[in-house]
């Protein structure tokens, strides 16, 4: 399999070092709009190569987006016209609905796959399990250090409490966990989202309730932050890392 990666920051940088040791993927394509940052990724990749974009969808199996919202808009319905399989990790992009239609049916016309790492949060797959019936609430309470919502409190400050659709809205690049919850379960309009800065956290945690038909989901995760951006818990690479190997692995795990 070859494998793209768009964006070569923290979480690009974590796949491509994984994919790198892994036998069933033959080559890498990097691409990222920061030529130095592909220059430094490619020093530690054995099976790199940098390729403008269309040179890379002109090459590649499956193709990992670890860039931002943006990218996503820009370059996912081309990457799906050519019929191949995209892994998002800026999940939040679809909130907006429309693009979100027009992607799913990119997929479905060019018999294609989008898979959706469930990123720094745990519980999802139960969750997506009992969207199988009713469910009647789904919560999700992140905390955060300010330092990573590029804020300065004092205090423990509640500094959202709204819907999902919001949240991801409202920061974009903090808040992609909401869009997988959502999506996953009741949908943006119906998940409420509650974003906490607290000068006295250390990690970044992510809690989820749910209640239904199913009975009731209680989800914690305290991450540890990513050695290469603090800003980014380490799991969400390991997240999309899993969610490439399950790509490649016949037997499937989870719902």
């Amino acid at each position: 399999m070859k494998l793209g990666i768009i964006g070569c920051g923290a979480i690009g940088t974590d796949v491509a070092i994984a994919a790198d040791s892994l036998d069933e993927i033959e080559k890498i394509y990097l691409f990222d709009s920061n030529k130095s940052a592909m220059v430094q990724l490619k020093k530690q990749v054995k099976k790199a190569e940098i390729e403008s974009f269309s040179e890379l969808i002109s090459n590649v199996d499956v193709v990992f987006e670890g860039a931002s919202q943006e990218a996503v808009e820009e370059y996912a319905e081309e990457i799906l016209t050519a019929g191949i399989d995209l892994i998002i990790m800026s999940v939040g992009c679809l909130f907006n609905d429309v693009l979100r239609k027009k992607l799913e049916r990119l997929a479905l016309q060019h018999r294609c796959k989008i898979y959706l790492p469930s990123g720094a949060a745990c519980g999802i797959d139960g969750l997506l399990s009992a969207s199988g019936d009713i469910i009647d609430e789904v919560t999700l309470v992140t905390t955060k250090p300010p330092s990573s919502l590029g804020k300065n409190f004092s205090k423990r400050t509640i500094i959202f409490e709204g819907i999902a659709r919001n949240a991801v809205k409202e920061f974009p690049k903090n808040i992609n966990v909401a869009a997988s919850v959502s999506l996953a379960g009741i949908g943006f309009d119906q998940t409420t989202v509650k974003i906490v800065a607290d000068p006295v956290a250390t990690r970044i945690s992510h809690r989820i309730l749910a209640h239904g038909k199913f009975g009731r989901l209680r989800a914690e995760v305290e991450n540890m932050p990513n050695p290469k951006n603090p800003k980014s818990s380490y799991m969400a690479s390991l997240s999309a890392i899993a969610t490439l190997k399950q790509i490649i692995n016949p037997i499937q795990i989870g719902a």
